[in-house]
């Protein structure tokens, strides 16, 4: 039991010196990762006005194309209108040729939502292009920033997790588990040294009853005001006296 009371409070001082490098960063993470995001984001939107352009160009050619079209089916419509004999039949390419210019009605009004399209993702895409470069440079300062951070520690950092890894394996499951469940909980403070006869976490008086117990380094105590896991002074100097 004492092993497993070392092994936690162990881990405890390696996470506890993980946190204080993390604290080194700063928002630093947090902002290069929001930096990311964004300019995915802008990114993805860059590729989406081009696309509208390039396929209102597109529609914009097959209209044109449809209108020449239906521009000649029109003329050769009329050349047949002094050629047929009938009433009946002239009504019917009067017909064609009223469809083909409704045809064109059509398509002039779409070539102006067309356009309207175009021209408005054109503009958006002017817009967007100094943002990307805005956010581009903020980002490579930032991760700039953050390797430099990560260059001056990393060999502390290494160790550490290192450190980690090594003790991770040798505790019980069921152990690490309520460690990582009350480290959580505290924001990273989970195993704590009663100085004073008082919690180190919430620094509520423990009960000499409890006192006594906790001495014994027989079982895993937690702090009944806050929940942390409680290790004696032989304990903390053990770990002090192995560094």
């Amino acid at each position: 039991m004492e092993n497993r009371l070392r092994l936690l409070y162990a881990l405890q001082q390696v996470d506890s010196g993980l946190d204080e490098l993390q604290e080194l960063k700063g928002d630093l993470p947090r902002v290069v990762a929001a930096l990311q995001e964004r300019l995915a984001n802008a990114q993805q939107r860059k590729e989406e006005l081009e696309r509208t352009i390039k396929e209102s160009i597109v529609r914009r050619d097959e209209i044109d194309l449809e209108i020449v079209a239906t521009k000649e089916k029109i003329e050769k419509y009329k050349e047949q209108q002094f050629q047929i004999k009938t009433n009946k039949q002239y009504d019917a390419l009067s017909r064609e040729i009223d469809a083909a210019q409704e045809r064109i009605t059509q398509l002039a009004k779409e070539i102006d939502l067309v356009e309207g399209r175009a021209s408005l993702a054109k503009s958006d895409l002017d817009q967007l292009g100094p943002e990307i470069e805005e956010i581009q440079q903020e980002l490579g300062e930032r991760q700039a920033e953050l390797e430099q951070v990560n260059k001056d520690h990393e060999e502390e950092e290494l160790r550490l997790n290192h450190e980690r890894e090594k003790l991770v394996v040798r505790l019980e499951k069921a152990d690490l588990r309520t460690y990582e469940r009350i480290r959580k909980a505290f924001g990273g403070k989970a195993v704590v040294a009663v100085r004073r006869n008082a919690c180190g976490g919430c620094f509520k008086r423990i009960t000499p009853q409890a006192m006594v117990e906790l001495r014994k380094n027989s079982k895993v105590m937690t702090c009944e005001h806050c929940g942390r896991l409680l290790v004696s002074d032989e304990i903390v100097e053990t770990y002090s006296s192995a560094l």
